[in-house]
């Protein structure tokens, strides 16, 4: 997706991290309770020093609604994120996302276009009633809205298991919405909340969107009961079994904890998996003295470390990946729209357009009843 966020004035990109330290403080201490700052657990610390609330995209989304004293939302995170705090907050509200150019790559894997081709594509060859959209929270509104239309549902990776057994209900007590998932952008999730539910590889394919009927044939997607989008996170999918291996052989008696986002044969290898928030807790609940290799993003994983002094917290990747999107939001562009918001000036504001934002809403709220 193609977003222009304009060039920074001299006046922050030469400054020194002090002066941007006390240029956000006095220009956050100005606006008072009428800013409320939002960091997602991936921002650098610059920025989640500042953070009023710190979460993953859908708990800030929530905190933010929750703020109806606070006339701007500074979301320090991505676009997508941004979008959802723009859905769920007052009309008198203004979401506001420091770096224009913070995205997100899983997200912009699937786009309205490719899932609207996909989805008359597999009318063709399918009943169409009886497909249940699917979209991971980290997609873009016009996604969460094309759910919402057609009768499906947004999903977290805290939620994910919920939102597809009340989909498909593997159980079998004949309330299901349909007998298969169109499930996007990211395969690995739904991949591995598949197994979870008991589901095997012969009832997954995956949907490349690049190739016609997304690489399949009438019969491939006939059998499947969950198609997945051919989608992932940048960072988790760098995880790898040796990973895990080279972790255990140092540490035998470490813990791996790992992100759902992760490809099926390294969470297989893990002790526990789950969320962001999930993890957070996890480390939280270890034993004093743990050693604990962490898949997931860097950031995340070093804050843990630095709050936990009685265990040790590492990234079970070498090369320490970040999520190169959201890292581009730092105390710089912080400080820049606070500053633009003293003077009141309302700069890189996101909005949705209200027919959109109605059924995207439609598609949080029925997550919401699901779980």
């Amino acid at each position: 997706m193609f977003r222009l966020q304009r060039a920074l004035p001299e006046r922050y990109v030469n400054a020194t991290p002090d002066q941007l330290s006390a240029w956000i403080a006095e220009a956050k201490a100005e606006l008072g309770p009428r800013v409320l700052i939002v960091g997602h657990h991936y921002q650098r610390d610059e920025v989640m020093r500042w953070a009023d609330a710190r979460g993953d995209s859908f708990g800030l989304s929530r905190t933010a609604a929750d703020r109806r004293d606070a006339d701007y939302i500074v979301f320090c995170g991505v676009h997508f994120m941004a979008e959802s705090a723009d859905i769920l907050t007052a009309p008198n509200q203004q979401v506001i996302l420091p770096d224009l150019n913070a995205g997100c790559s899983m997200a912009d894997m699937a786009d309205i276009d490719a899932v609207e081709e996909a989805w008359e594509s597999l009318a063709t060859v399918t009943d169409i009633e009886r497909v249940v959209p699917v979209t991971y929270m980290n997609s873009s509104a016009a996604l969460k809205a094309f759910v919402g239309r057609h009768g499906g549902a947004v999903c977290t990776s805290s939620n994910a298991r919920a939102v597809l057994t009340w989909a498909l209900d593997p159980a079998g007590t004949a309330t299901a919405r349909g007998d298969k998932v169109l499930f996007f952008p990211d395969q690995h999730l739904g991949r591995n909340t598949g197994y979870e539910l008991g589901w095997g590889a012969s009832d997954m394919r995956v949907w490349n969107p690049l190739l016609e009927m997304g690489g399949l044939d009438d019969a491939d997607v006939k059998d499947a009961t969950l198609l997945l989008w051919k989608g992932h996170c940048s960072v988790h999918q760098r995880f790898r079994p040796e990973h895990v291996d080279a972790f255990r052989a140092e540490h035998p008696d470490g813990f791996v904890f790992i992100h759902p986002e992760c490809a099926h044969d390294v969470v297989e290898m893990a002790d526990k998996v789950g969320s962001t928030d999930f993890i957070i807790r996890a480390v939280d609940e270890a034993p004093a003295g743990s050693v604990i290799g962490v898949g997931t993003e860097i950031h995340l994983v070093k804050r843990l470390d630095d709050e936990h002094p009685d265990k040790t917290v590492v990234s079970l990747d070498p090369l320490v990946c970040p999520c190169s999107t959201m890292f581009r939001i730092d105390a710089a562009h912080l400080c820049w729209v606070l500053e633009r918001l003293v003077e009141g000036e309302v700069v890189n504001r996101i909005t949705v357009e209200p027919e959109v934002a109605t059924w995207a809403r439609a598609a949080l709220e029925r997550m919401l009843e699901i779980t």
